[in-house]
């Protein structure tokens, strides 16, 4: 039996998974670079803080067909192939770890929540959908994006295990959850402390993108100047 098939699926789903849409969407906007503001991670929820709803939503969505697409390819076409429920599921663990950790920008990458529900969805939609209805329920009641994903990230190894029962796919749906709580150990610290941003909260000073062209009112402004004018005639 040959694993080559198994194995290249596998680095095309990384691959795909190491487009960092955040990066590519905001470039292709005209944005500043995701990576350098607010918390630098670049993901939706980070993009939505430039003011851009538009390139958030885009970047939500393609984030989560880079793991949707993979795993449903393998699905179609991988029995053809030789590829059974573990290497299908290995592919969509592949485009997780892709966003992480991307190799076409320095493997610095995103969370992974959107990659990691588009994984879901593709392998079991009731188990995708069951989580994104969690993850809808806590951001709707406590506002926090981080929280949300958190809770969601706790509860998919639950569901698949109480309600589907062990499977290969158990493996990844457990290593995406624990890999998830383990990006958001910052946003955990904040949430502790009471300093975690809320979902629609206005960035604060500093925290947003920096202005292309900042301008010096005091420097430039015509009242200076003529004030100045007026002093040296006293």
């Amino acid at each position: 039996m040959s694993y080559l098939p198994s194995v290249l699926a596998v680095l095309a789903a990384y691959l795909i998974g190491s487009l960092s849409f955040a990066v590519i969407v905001s470039r292709g906007m005209g944005l500043q670079d995701p990576r350098t503001y607010g918390s630098g991670n670049p993901g939706a929820t980070n993009v939505l803080r430039s003011g851009n709803r538009s390139a958030a939503v885009l970047t939500l969505a393609f984030d989560a067909l880079k793991g949707y697409v993979p795993v449903l390819l393998a699905l179609v076409y991988g029995p053809a192939w030789g590829l059974g429920e573990l290497a299908v599921s290995m592919v969509g663990l592949a485009a997780f770890l892709g966003h992480l950790w991307p190799v076409f920008f320095g493997f610095k990458g995103g969370k992974g929540v959107a990659t990691a529900a588009g994984v879901l969805l593709a392998l079991n939609p009731w188990l995708g959908a069951a989580t994104l209805l969690t993850w809808v329920i806590i951001a709707a009641f406590f506002r926090y994006s981080s929280l949300a994903s958190i809770i969601a990230a706790l509860f998919a190894p639950f569901y698949q295990l109480l309600i589907w029962g062990t499977s290969p796919s158990l493996l990844a749906v457990c290593a995406m959850s624990l890999l998830l709580l383990w990006r958001h150990q910052p946003n955990m610290r904040k949430l502790f402390a009471g300093t975690e941003s809320r979902l629609g909260a206005k960035p604060a000073a500093g925290t947003g993108p920096t202005p292309k062209h900042p301008v010096n009112q005091h420097r430039d402004s015509p009242h200076a100047h003529g004030h100045g004018h007026r002093k040296g005639h006293k």
